[in-house]
C-alpha cells in the first residue's frame, strides 16, 4: 500500500458551521447584552422608587426624620395637658448591621402623664388617636400594659408604665448605617415655656443662669412641640414645696421626687434630689 498523498487531496478539517447557526449566536448574544442592561435599570429605579424592605436600607440620617415625626404624633395624641416632656435624643454607637458592618440606634421618648390605676385607659386612648396606619394597640406586658405601633420605615413605638404615675412612650430605629448621622432640627426656645421655666428655678432658689436645653419635634399640623431643660444642684429651698405657689395647690403629680403642674399652655416637671434638681417645662401640640 503506498502511502503516498494524492494530488489535490485536502485533510479533512470536520464540516463548516452553517451561516444561520454563526447568525443565531450573534443575536443571542446581543439579547443576552441587552438583557443585561434592561436588568441593571429595573434595579436602579427600584432602589430609587420603591420602599425599603428591611430595616438595613434605611441610614440613620434618613430615618431620623420619620422618629421626629412620630415624637410630633405622639405628643399630640397626648394631648397638651397630659404630655409632661420630650427627652432629648439618645443616639447609641456600637452596634452591627452585619458582621463586617458598624451601626448607631436612634431613641427617642416622650414623658406622659397616668396617674395610678389609669395607665391602661391612657395608653389605649393615646393608641386609638395615633394614625390608623401605625396599626398601634395595646397589650399585656410583664410589668403592665404596653402600646405597640409602627411608625413606618421600621421604626419601632412603644409605651410603658414608669410606675411613678407616668408612661414613657419611645420611638426607637434599631440598629442603622450611621450614613451621613442624626442632627436634630434646629429652633429656639418660646417665651412660655422658657418663663415658666425660669420661675420655676427661681422658686427652687437656683434663678437661672445658664440657656436650658431645648427638644423639639413637629406636630403635624405644623407647629412645634418644645420642652426646655434645665439641670442644677439644688439650692438651700430645693424642694417640692417651693413649687405649690406656682401649682396653685392643684399639682398634676406629687410623688416626691416628681412634681408637675401646668401653668397657663405649660406643664412643668420638676425632679429633686438631694443632690441635683432637674426641670422641664412643655408646651405641646395644639389639639
Amino acid at each position: 500500500m503506498s502511502g503516498a498523498v494524492r494530488t489535490g487531496w485536502a485533510p479533512s478539517t470536520g464540516p463548516a458551521e452553517p451561516a444561520p447557526t454563526r447568525r443565531r449566536r450573534h443575536w443571542l448574544l446581543i439579547g443576552s447584552v441587552v438583557w443585561a442592561v434592561l436588568l441593571a435599570l429595573l434595579v436602579w429605579t427600584s432602589v430609587r422608587d420603591d420602599p425599603p424592605t428591611v430595616r438595613e436600607q434605611r441610614s440613620l440620617d434618613q430615618a431620623g426624620p420619620v422618629v421626629d415625626r412620630a415624637v410630633g404624633e405622639l405628643a399630640r395624641a397626648a394631648g397638651a395637658a397630659a404630655l409632661l416632656e420630650l427627652s432629648p435624643p439618645r443616639v447609641g454607637s456600637g452596634c452591627r448591621v452585619t458582621p463586617l458592618a458598624d451601626g448607631a440606634t436612634l431613641r427617642r421618648e416622650v414623658g406622659v402623664l397616668a396617674p395610678a390605676g389609669t395607665e391602661r385607659t391612657v395608653l389605649a386612648g393615646i393608641a386609638e388617636r395615633l394614625p390608623a396606619s401605625w396599626r398601634a394597640g395595646v397589650g399585656p406586658g410583664r410589668d403592665g400594659p404596653v402600646l405597640r405601633a409602627d411608625a413606618g420605615e421600621f421604626v419601632a413605638v412603644q409605651g410603658r408604665p414608669t410606675g411613678d404615675g407616668r408612661i414613657r412612650l419611645s420611638v426607637d430605629t434599631g440598629c442603622r448605617p450611621v450614613g451621613s448621622g442624626y442632627t436634630p432640627a434646629p429652633s429656639t426656645a418660646g417665651d412660655p415655656e422658657a418663663a415658666a421655666l425660669t420661675a420655676a428655678l427661681r422658686a427652687l432658689g437656683r434663678p437661672a443662669d445658664a440657656a436650658p436645653e431645648l427638644v423639639t419635634a413637629p406636630c403635624p399640623g405644623g407647629a412645634l412641640a418644645r420642652t426646655a431643660r434645665s439641670a442644677a444642684g439644688p439650692g438651700p429651698a430645693a424642694s417640692e414645696g417651693g413649687l405649690v405657689p406656682l401649682a396653685a395647690g392643684n399639682p398634676l403629680l406629687d410623688n416626691p421626687p416628681v412634681y408637675a403642674y401646668r401653668t397657663g399652655p405649660v406643664t412643668v416637671l420638676a425632679e429633686i434630689t438631694p443632690d441635683a434638681a432637674r426641670l422641664a417645662a412643655t408646651v405641646g401640640c395644639p389639639g
